[in-house]
């Protein structure tokens, strides 16, 4: 019997109604082992519905939802694309978020900035972090990068401070390669 309290990312290959086999939703006791094989589910499941689709809205909207409700305990998923020196808001889910971040300021300013994945345990100690929602406690953030370019950056938040590790990073690190291979962006 399916439990209703496991969110199940859809499989685009099967029916609707038939859950997918995964691991459990992340837990602060989870292993990593138990984090990568979600994360390994997830990326099959973007795959698919990525697969001969090009559009970059399409595409990063759908990731920002696999995202959202495929794993635990986060307020905010989603991107912002480069435009000129700031960053522009792009598809999410969760609450409404800042439009527009100067390259540099900020976690995701940083992130692009610095063109790397950047993980935050407590963004109260993180100096110049943009409170777009006061509930973020935690934060992980992944330039999507092509020949040297940073072309925006996917953007997670967490309510639960340390809520991300290696195993998050990795993963998030996967979804971005798959989209970039998607094409469109």
């Amino acid at each position: 019997m399916h439990d209703p309290t496991i969110q199940t990312p859809w499989n685009p290959t099967g029916p609707r109604d038939r859950p997918t086999t995964r691991a459990a939703p992340l837990t602060d006791r989870q292993s990593s082992d138990e984090k990568r094989m979600l994360y390994a589910d997830l990326a099959q499941a973007v795959e698919g519905l990525l697969a001969g689709e090009t559009d970059w809205i399409a595409n990063t909207a759908n990731v920002a939802a696999s995202i959202y409700h495929s794993l635990p305990a986060l307020n905010w998923a989603g991107f912002y694309f480069v435009r000129g020196d700031e960053l522009v808001l792009g598809p999410f889910q969760g609450k409404p978020a800042c439009v527009r971040i100067r390259i540099g300021k900020g976690v995701c300013g940083t992130a692009a900035e610095q063109q790397r994945t950047i993980l935050v345990p407590d963004v109260h100690d993180f100096p110049g972090h943009i409170a777009c929602d006061v509930a973020s406690r935690s934060e992980l953030v992944v330039p999507l990068l092509r020949d040297g370019r940073v072309l925006g950056v996917l953007d997670l938040d967490s309510p639960i401070p340390n809520r991300f590790d290696e195993a998050d990073r990795q993963g998030c690190e996967t979804l971005v390669g798959i989209l970039l291979s998607a094409g469109g962006i």
